[in-house]
C-alpha cells in the first residue's frame, strides 16, 4: 500500500514528491533492501538528484538506447561493444536459438550510471564533467552503496560507477598514433620517477591528451577496487591503519597538453624534477580524496618551497 501510494504520488504530483524524497529517500532504500516486493514496485519511483539539483527517476537516468539500433554501449568487462540487432524471425531450429541467447549473453549492454558521493571532494570531476555536457547523480548518504549494489544486482543492464572511477572518452582529444606511441614512451619514462617520490609503485601512470589545458594531473580508482577498498574500511578492527589497503586500481593520468607536464617530461632529469612531480601527484591525490597527515604536512612544505623558488627568480 504505501509503495503504491508513493508511486501515485510520484506520476501524479511529481513536484510535491520531490519536495519530500530528501528526507524519506534514505526510509524508502532501506524499504528496498529488505522487501524485494517493495523494491520491484519502487524501483521506477525512486528518484536521483543531480550534480545541478535536478530529481530524474531511474528510467530517466538511464535512457537506455534502442537494441534494434547498433549502437555503442559497454560490456560486463568495461569494454565498448556493439548493441546486437534483434530479429522477431521465428525459428524452428534451436540449436540457433541456443547460439543466439549465448550471443546476447556475450555482448549485453550496460548504461553506465555516474555518480557523485562528495561534491566539494569532487569538484575537478564534476566540472570536468560539465564540460563535456554530461551528468551524474548525487548519493551522500551511507545506505546509498549498498542499495546501488542491489540496483545493479536486480537489474544487469545497469552499471553505477562513481564520477572518478575514469576519465571519459568525450574529455580526452583524438590524437594520432604517433601522438599515441609517444605518449606511452613518456609514460614508461615517468612511471618510475612518480614511483620513487609518490612511495606507491602499485599506481599506474598514463599520459592523456585531455581537452581541458589547465588540468595537469587526474588520479582515477577503478570501482571495483574502490569498493573493495570501503567494504574492508567498513568491517576493519578500530585503530587499524586504513593505509594497509593500499593503492590498487589507481591510476594517475597526466595531461600531455599541460604545460607543466610539458616541463616535467623534458626537464625530467633537472634538480626540480622530483619536487615537481610530487607536487602533481599530491594535486591529483586532493582532488580524489583527503591526504593523510604526514602528506599533508610534506605538502604544506613543498608549496611554500615551490613559491620561495618562484620569489627569488
Amino acid at each position: 500500500k504505501v509503495a503504491d501510494k508513493l508511486a501515485g504520488m510520484c506520476k501524479t504530483e511529481k513536484e510535491e514528491y520531490e519536495k519530500y524524497w530528501d528526507d524519506i529517500s534514505p526510509f524508502i532504500k532501506y524499504g528496498c533492501l529488505k522487501d524485494d516486493k517493495f523494491c520491484e514496485k519502487m524501483t521506477d519511483y525512486i528518484l536521483f538528484k543531480d550534480i545541478d539539483g535536478k530529481y530524474m527517476t531511474l528510467p530517466e537516468c538511464l535512457e537506455l538506447p534502442d537494441k534494434k539500433e547498433s549502437e555503442e554501449a559497454t560490456g560486463e568487462d568495461g569494454e565498448k561493444v556493439e548493441a546486437e540487432v534483434v530479429e522477431d524471425e521465428k525459428s524452428s531450429d534451436k540449436d540457433k536459438d541456443k547460439d543466439k541467447d549465448k550471443d546476447k549473453d556475450k555482448d549485453k549492454v550496460r548504461k553506465i550510471v555516474y555518480y557523485v558521493t562528495d561534491l566539494q571532494q569532487q569538484s575537478q570531476y564534476i566540472n570536468m564533467f560539465r564540460e563535456q555536457g554530461m551528468n551524474a547523480v548525487v548519493m551522500t548518504h551511507n545506505i546509498d552503496q549498498p542499495f546501488i549494489n542491489q540496483l545493479e544486482s536486480k537489474n544487469e543492464d545497469i552499471k553505477f560507477m562513481r564520477i572518478d572511477a575514469d576519465i571519459t572518452d568525450s574529455s580526452k582529444e583524438e590524437s594520432t598514433k604517433k601522438e599515441k606511441k609517444q605518449n606511452e614512451k613518456d609514460a614508461k619514462t615517468l612511471t618510475e620517477l612518480f614511483h620513487e617520490v609518490a612511495g606507491n609503485d602499485k599506481v599506474t601512470v598514463k599520459l592523456e591528451v585531455l581537452k581541458n589545458e589547465g588540468i595537469s594531473s587526474v588520479l582515477t580508482v577503478s570501482e571495483e577496487s574502490r569498493r573493495m577498498q570501503d567494504m574492508m574500511k567498513m568491517y576493519s578492527v578500530g585503530g587499524m591503519d586504513m593505509g594497509m589497503f593500499g593503492s590498487e586500481g589507481e591510476t594517475l593520468v597526466l595531461n600531455s597538453r599541460n604545460e607543466l607536464v610539458k616541463y616535467l617530461i623534458n626537464h625530467r632529469d633537472s634538480e626540480d624534477a622530483k619536487l615537481f612531480t610530487a607536487q602533481l601527484y599530491d594535486l591529483a591525490v586532493i582532488a580524489n580524496r583527503p591526504l593523510s597527515a604526514d602528506a599533508m604536512t610534506k605538502f604544506v612544505a613543498r608549496s611554500n618551497e615551490i613559491m620561495l623558488k618562484l620569489a627569488e627568480k
